[in-house]
C-alpha cells in the first residue's frame, strides 16, 4: 500500500510538473536569439554594447525562471511521494492492526492445548469481526466433537473390554475344570487364542484413536530411559523367541505424553523382535541434535521391498498372521500428535529400519 500511495503521488506529480513547465515556458515564449544574430551578423553594422547586455539579462531571467520551475517542482513531487509513501504505510498498519490482533489470537489458540481458548475480537461489526466470530464457533464445535470423541473412547475402553474379560474367565475356568475332556480343553485354548486377539485389535484400535487425539497433558521426559524400561519389559519376549537386543541410548530430552510414546517405542520394539528370525538382532538408539530428537529401531528379519515400506504403516496392514496390522499405524499417529515423523526403510540384508523424529518441544 506504501509503494502503490508513493508510486500514485510520483506519477500525478510528475505528470502536473510537466504541464506546470510547458505553461510556463509557453507564456514567457520563447528564448531570445538576437544575440547570436548580433555576434555573427555579416553586413558590417556594429550593435550596442547596451542592446548585447539587455538581451543577455532577459535569456538569463527566462532560463532562471525554468530552472526554477523544474528543480523546485521536483523537490515538491519527491516530498510529497514520500509523504504520501509514509501516510501508505500508516494506513496499512492501521487497517491492518485488528486483523494482526485476530492472527495473534488465533495463533495463540492454535498453540494451546486448551481448545476452550477463544479470539474473542470485540472490535467494530466488521469483516474482521465476522471472520473471528466464525474461527471461534469452529473452535467450539471442535471443542464438543473432542470432549464427545474422548468420551467415546472412555465408554468403548470399559464396554469393549468387559465382555473379552469375562470369555477369558469363563474360559479359563471350564479348561481348569476337573474331568475336562480333551476336546474342551483343546477348543478352549482356541477359544483363548481367539479372546487375546481380540483384546489386542480392542487395545490397538483404543491406542491408535488416543494417538490421534490433540495433547492436553504433556510434559518433558528422557526418551531414553522410555526405551530403557520397555527394552526391559520386552526381553523376556526377546528371549523366547532367540532375538539379541542392543540398545545404545543417549540423551534425548522431549516434550510430550510419556505414555503414548512409551506405547510407540513399544510397537517398534515388538515389530523389531515378532517380526525377526530366530537367532536375529534388534537395535534401538536414540541421539538428539539442535533439530529435535530421534528414536532408530532396527532389526533383521525377511526382507521387505522399499516399494511395499509406505504401506506397513496403513491401519490392518500386516507383516504376520501374528500382528493386528496397527503397530506401525498407531506409532505414526503418536509421532504426528507430538509434531514428529516416521520414516522406514528397508535393511540391507532383510529387515527394516524405523526412524522417528520428535521435536524438543510438543508442536500440537
Amino acid at each position: 500500500m506504501a509503494l502503490l500511495f508513493g508510486g500514485t503521488v510520483l506519477v500525478i506529480g510528475a505528470v502536473l510538473l510537466g504541464c506546470v513547465f510547458l505553461v510556463v515556458r509557453g507564456s514567457m515564449g520563447p528564448l531570445p536569439q538576437e544575440m547570436t544574430t548580433l555576434v555573427f551578423s555579416s553586413d558590417g553594422g556594429n550593435p550596442s554594447f547596451s542592446g548585447l547586455y539587455e538581451l543577455a539579462v532577459k535569456r538569463a531571467y527566462l532560463e532562471q525562471t525554468q530552472d526554477r520551475v523544474r528543480d523546485l517542482g521536483g523537490l515538491v513531487v519527491l516530498a510529497a511521494t514520500l509523504i504520501a509513501a509514509a501516510a501508505g504505510w500508516w494506513a496499512a498498519g492501521w487497517a491492518l492492526r485488528p486483523a494482526r490482533r485476530v492472527t495473534v489470537a488465533a495463533r495463540r489458540v492454535a498453540l494451546s492445548h486448551d481448545l476452550t481458548e477463544r479470539v474473542g475480537y470485540d472490535g467494530p461489526d466488521d469483516e474482521i469481526r465476522q471472520l473471528a466470530d466464525i474461527f471461534d464457533g469452529v473452535l467450539g464445535r471442535l471443542a464438543r466433537a473432542h470432549e464427545g470423541q474422548r468420551r467415546f473412547i472412555a465408554n468403548a475402553s470399559h464396554e469393549l473390554r468387559t465382555p473379552l474379560t469375562v470369555n477369558r474367565t469363563l474360559v479359563d475356568v471350564a479348561v481348569g475344570r476337573a474331568g475336562a475332556s480333551e476336546e474342551v480343553v483343546r477348543l478352549g485354548e482356541s477359544l483363548l487364542v481367539v479372546n487375546e486377539r481380540h483384546e489386542r485389535l480392542i487395545d490397538g484400535l483404543l491406542a491408535l484413536a488416543q494417538g490421534e487425539q490433540a495433547l492436553t497433558d504433556t510434559s518433558t521426559f528422557d526418551l531414553a530411559d522410555v526405551v530403557e524400561h520397555v527394552v526391559d519389559l520386552g526381553a523376556a519376549e526377546a528371549l523366547e523367541r532367540a532375538v539379541t537386543v542392543g540398545h545404545d541410548v543417549a540423551e534425548a530430552v522431549t516434550e510430550g505424553d510419556p505414555v503414548l510414546v512409551e506405547r510407540l517405542v513399544q510397537n517398534l520394539f515388538e515389530n523389531a523382535v515378532r517380526h525377526n528370525t530366530p537367532g536375529g538382532r534388534a537395535w534401538l538408539t536414540t541421539r538428539a541434535d539442535a533439530r529435535g530428537v530421534e528414536l532408530t529401531v532396527e532389526n533383521t528379519g525377511p526382507v521387505v521391498p522399499a516399494y511395499d515400506v509406505e504401506t506397513l504403516f496403513q491401519p490392518f496392514r500386516r507383516r504376520s498372521e501374528r500382528g493386528t496390522g496397527l503397530g506401525l499405524s498407531i506409532v505414526r499417529a503418536i509421532a504426528t500428535a507430538h509434531g514428529g515423523t516416521v520414516a522406514a526403510r528397508p535393511r540391507e540384508g532383510g529387515g527394516l529400519v524405523v526412524t522417528v523424529r520428535l521435536s524438543r518441544h510438543c508442536a500440537i
